[in-house]
C-alpha cells in the first residue's frame, strides 16, 4: 500500500497469519452487516508491517473504497500529539510539568472548586493548590464535559455553549478562556475526569511558543516525523481521500451519514483535544516515534527518558481509570486494569483488562471509532481506522484487542 505496505510476512516475526484471517472476517462481517462503513487495520512488529487490511468504502454513496492513502477524522488521537508537543517544550526548559497552568495562561488564576449544590445554590471554593501543566496532561485537573451531564458543573458547560467543547465559531484561545471561568469539579490531582484539558495545553503550546497550534505542530512534529497528511485541514487533493463520516440509524437499520469535524479550510478552533485529521501512514509514524523511545530516520524529537514518563502510569498509588475515577462517569468495567499516563492510557494489570493486552501497553482512541495502540514488551504498534461515531458503546475496539492477542504466538 502507498506510503504503508506490508513489509515482512507475519510467519518471520511471529504472527499467526489464519488469526490475522479471522481478525479482517470479524470485521469484514461488520461491513457486510451494514455497522460499519469501511475500515484499515494495520500490525506491525519491530517497526515491520505485518499485516495491513482496507476493506469497504469510504463513502458508500459515491462508491469509494478505503484505499492507502484514505483520510480520518482521529478526533481523540489527537491528544497524545498534542502531549509529545507539550514534552518536546519541556525538553527545551520552556516550561515544566509542575508550572501551574496560570503562569502561561494568567486567566487560570481566579479558578474556583465546586464546593455543593447545584444551578442557583451551586458554591464554589478557591482551590488548594493550583491547575499544573500535568493535571492537564493526566486528565485530573477537575475539568469535564458537558455530555457527561452527571455533575453540576457539567450543566455549567452546557449553559456555557460547550456541549460540543466549543462555543460556535469560538477561537482557541476565546473558549479556553470559558474554560477558565467555570469551577473546577474537584481539587487538582484528587481524581481523573476525561475532560477538555487538552484544549487548554494546546493554548499552552500556543502562548509559550509563539505560533498558532496548527503552525507548531506542522513545523515541530508532522514535517519531520514525515507525517504528510496530517493536520487540522484537507486541501483539494486530499479532500477526495477524506473518509465519508458515519452515525447509527436511529431504528437500528444500519448506519447514515453524519456531520463532522468540516476539515475544508483551516478551521477557526484549533482543538488540540481533538480537532485532527490524519492517515494511517502517519499515524505509523507516530508510533514509530514512540516505539523507538523518541527518534525515527535520525531525527530525535524526545528523550527515551520522556518518552518513558509520557507512557508510565500517573494515577497515584498505582490506581486505574476505575478506581480513581470520578463517578458516575467512569466507574465502568472497560476502566478497570489502566492507568494513565500523559495523553494515553497505560496497561498496569492485564488480568484486570476488559481485553487481552500485556503489561504497558499503551494508546488512545478517536470518537469515530479509531484507535492506536504500542505493546512494548511484544514490540508490537497497532492501528485501525473506520468513520463511525456510534449511539451506544460497542466492542470494536476489545474485539481488536483479542484478535491480535490470538495472533501472536511468538
Amino acid at each position: 500500500m502507498a506510503g504503508l505496505r506490508q513489509e515482512v510476512d507475519p510467519v518471520e516475526v511471529g504472527l499467526d497469519a489464519k488469526a490475522l484471517d479471522r481478525l479482517d472476517q470479524h470485521f469484514a462481517h461488520l461491513v457486510d452487516e451494514r455497522r460499519l462503513p469501511g475500515f484499515l487495520v494495520s500490525v506491525a512488529r519491530g517497526g515491520r508491517v505485518a499485516h495491513l487490511t482496507a476493506h469497504g468504502s469510504r463513502d458508500l454513496a459515491a462508491g469509494l473504497p478505503v484505499e492507502p492513502d484514505t483520510l480520518w477524522r482521529i478526533y481523540s488521537m489527537t491528544k497524545p500529539v498534542t502531549a509529545v508537543a507539550v514534552l518536546m517544550l519541556m525538553e527545551e526548559g520552556r516550561l515544566s510539568l509542575d508550572d501551574p497552568v496560570a503562569r502561561h495562561l494568567p486567566v487560570f488564576a481566579g479558578t474556583r472548586v465546586y464546593a455543593g449544590g447545584s444551578g442557583d445554590t451551586l458554591r464554589t471554593r478557591p482551590p488548594e493548590q493550583p491547575i499544573l501543566l500535568r493535571h492537564l496532561l493526566t486528565h485530573t485537573a477537575g475539568l469535564t464535559f458537558a455530555f457527561y451531564r452527571t455533575h453540576p458543573v457539567d450543566a455549567l458547560y452546557l449553559a456555557a455553549g460547550l456541549e460540543s467543547s466549543v462555543p460556535p465559531g469560538a477561537t482557541l484561545e476565546e473558549t479556553v478562556d470559558i474554560y477558565a471561568g467555570l469551577p473546577l469539579q474537584f481539587e487538582p490531582g484528587t481524581q481523573w475526569n476525561y475532560s477538555v484539558a487538552s484544549n487548554v495545553l494546546g493554548r499552552v503550546i500556543e502562548v509559550v511558543s509563539g505560533q498558532p497550534l496548527d503552525v507548531f505542530l506542522a513545523e515541530r512534529l508532522f514535517r519531520p516525523l514525515g507525517m504528510t497528511d496530517a493536520g487540522f485541514e484537507v486541501d483539494p487533493e486530499q479532500a477526495v481521500r477524506l473518509a465519508e463520516l458515519y452515525g447509527d440509524r436511529a431504528d437500528g437499520d444500519g448506519i447514515e451519514p453524519i456531520a463532522g469535524l468540516p476539515l475544508k479550510g483551516r478551521p477557526r478552533f484549533l482543538s488540540g483535544s481533538g480537532g485532527m485529521v490524519a492517515g494511517a501512514p502517519d499515524i505509523h509514524r507516530f508510533m514509530e516515534l514512540l516505539r523507538r523511545r523518541g527518534e525515527l530516520d535520525g531525527v530525535r524529537l524526545l528523550s527515551p527518558a520522556t518518552v518513558e514518563l509520557m507512557t508510565a502510569n500517573h494515577l497515584p498509588g498505582g490506581a486505574d481509570l476505575r478506581a480513581f475515577g470520578s463517578r458516575p462517569a467512569h466507574d465502568e468495567p472497560g476502566n478497570e486494569g489502566l492507568g494513565f499516563g500523559l495523553g494515553v492510557s497505560v496497561v498496569i494489570d492485564p488480568a484486570r483488562t476488559r481485553a487481552p493486552a500485556g503489561p504497558g501497553t499503551y494508546g488512545w482512541t478517536g470518537a469515530a471509532t479509531t484507535t492506536f495502540f504500542v505493546d512494548p514488551g511484544r514490540d508490537l504498534t497497532v492501528q485501525f481506522y473506520t468513520q463511525l461515531r456510534p449511539r451506544a458503546s460497542h466492542t470494536i475496539f476489545p474485539d481488536l484487542k483479542r484478535l491480535v492477542h490470538e495472533a501472536v504466538v511468538g
